[in-house]
């Protein structure tokens, strides 16, 4: 792709593939190849570009789940195949991201049953998988081996990379061919080291998705917002080293007093707004995939990045 001269960049971002269909290799229905940007976010010359992805997140340990979510989506969060099946099917989410709670619970030892659990929602639904596994060193290894294992030839998107611990989830993705999410907390230049250290230990760039971690509105996101922007100037003016796409969560946005402790009676509509402008918020800023947990909101983001692009023009003209 041409890089966009109106602005000054002269570079692009750059492309990673998320999913394999059967003749690819995998047994997804759709894959899709994120990335590849120009400009900025729904400016005139991207509006032939697709939307920014919607992922929504299901678990294996429902406990820590927001109870708004839980209470919305009632039983299916304790079955993670009809949750996942539903989430394709009814919700049409653009991907799945499975977080594998069961392992950050203490005391956990069935390494085993992670594999299991990644097969069950690849057999529930044929959306390409992103994978939360564990925070824990100890188990990191064996648990993010199962999973490229358990997921092989269906390039799944792994998480989560960190500077103090990326060896693990490194070796899962070299071994498998799945991509990983590198995340780093709020900082290009931390962003950036990190993903020089994959790159050194041969992780491909088309193979790297950055997290600059998000904060929720009123709660840090505005540092969040300011780093996705100087990650992407810093891609489009031709640093190779930060011009790989950008995931976000505005899951947090569900956890945060305003939320929690508001009206019984208008929770759930408050819940879904503060998601909604966090993820759009996030888009704007550049992110590729927009990752939320609550049912309503993946049609609501859908509409609102529908309409961002429509609007987009000349400069001047709305």
């Amino acid at each position: 792709m041409v890089a966009d001269a109106q602005f000054g960049w002269s570079g692009s971002i750059g492309e990673v593939t998320l999913g394999a269909t059967k003749t690819e290799g995998g047994t997804r229905r759709i894959s899709y190849r994120i990335g590849g940007g120009t400009t900025l976010p729904f400016m005139e010359k991207e509006t032939s570009s697709p939307s920014p992805l919607i992922a929504f997140e299901v678990c294996d340990y429902p406990l820590p789940w927001s109870p708004i979510v839980r209470n919305y989506c009632g039983d299916l969060v304790n079955d993670l195949a009809a949750w996942t099946k539903t989430a394709d099917t009814t919700y049409q989410a653009d991907l799945i991201r499975l977080h594998l709670n069961s392992t950050r619970q203490r005391d956990f030892s069935d390494i085993p049953a992670v594999g299991k659990t990644v097969e069950t929602v690849l057999s529930a639904s044929s959306l390409p998988l992103i994978i939360e596994g564990s925070n824990e060193p100890k188990i990191d290894s064996e648990v993010f081996q199962r999973c490229g294992e358990s997921g092989q030839g269906e390039r799944l998107l792994l998480g989560t990379a960190e500077a103090s611990r990326y060896r693990s989830i490194a070796a899962a993705a070299l071994a498998y061919n799945h991509s990983l999410i590198a995340q780093s907390p709020i900082d290009v230049n931390l962003a950036k080291q990190l993903n020089i250290l994959l790159k050194e230990i041969g992780v491909p760039r088309d193979h790297i998705i950055i997290d600059p971690y998000t904060g929720a509105l009123g709660y840090g996101f505005e540092y969040s917002y300011s780093a996705m922007e100087r990650i992407r100037f810093a891609a489009l003016k031709g640093d190779p080293d930060l011009a790989m796409p950008i995931i976000c969560s505005a899951a947090d946005s569900l956890n945060i007093k305003e939320v929690r402790e508001a009206d019984p009676a208008m929770q759930d509509a408050i819940a879904v707004s503060w998601e909604f402008y966090t993820g759009t918020a996030a888009a704007a800023a550049g992110a590729e995939i927009i990752c939320v947990r609550h049912p309503k909101t993946i049609g609501m983001l859908r509409q609102a990045f529908a309409s961002m692009k429509t609007r987009s023009g000349p400069a001047g003209v709305q």
